[in-house]
């Protein structure tokens, strides 16, 4: 897995890297669950299927990444993988299917760590470098 986290004065700021834009999301997905708890802790009990279609790339990493904040806030759900199936543009739309694993959240099993209010678009990017692609986000705190 490939995440790099950057100091922010207030907020979480990382990129994460895959080699296909799918991996990308998949470690921008387990980076935002590693800012509130220890993944390594989590038992992969429960899959929840997703399916989303945004109007653009960065409104589908949004969309994407604000499903995993639903789960913990609706269902207190955290999770230990994450794996994108399919990232594809239709008809003008931008449509992704993955699948998240995790359980339960437990404050003694999982070592809290940080509650995110929101994700953002502020220096929101995806790209390419070399030949990894890139998602860089900033969670709000």
């Amino acid at each position: 897995m490939k995440i790099k986290f950057f100091r922010h004065t207030a907020d979480v700021e990382y990129e994460a890297q895959g080699k296909t834009i799918e991996e990308a999301f998949e470690n921008a997905a387990i980076a935002l669950q590693e800012v509130m708890v220890n993944t390594k802790k989590v038992e992969l009990k429960t899959t929840k299927e997703i399916s989303i279609q945004s109007e653009d790339m960065k409104s589908l990493l949004y969309d994407f990444l604000e499903k995993f904040l639903i789960f913990h806030d609706a269902e207190d759900l955290v999770f230990g993988k994450v794996k994108v199936i399919k990232i594809w543009k239709t008809t003008g739309v931008w449509k992704l299917e993955a699948r998240a694993m995790g359980e339960k959240f437990d404050e003694n099993k999982h070592e809290p760590r940080t509650a995110i209010k929101a994700v953002t678009y502020f220096n929101m990017d995806i790209g390419k470098k070399d030949s990894n692609f890139f998602v860089h986000v900033v969670l709000d705190i």
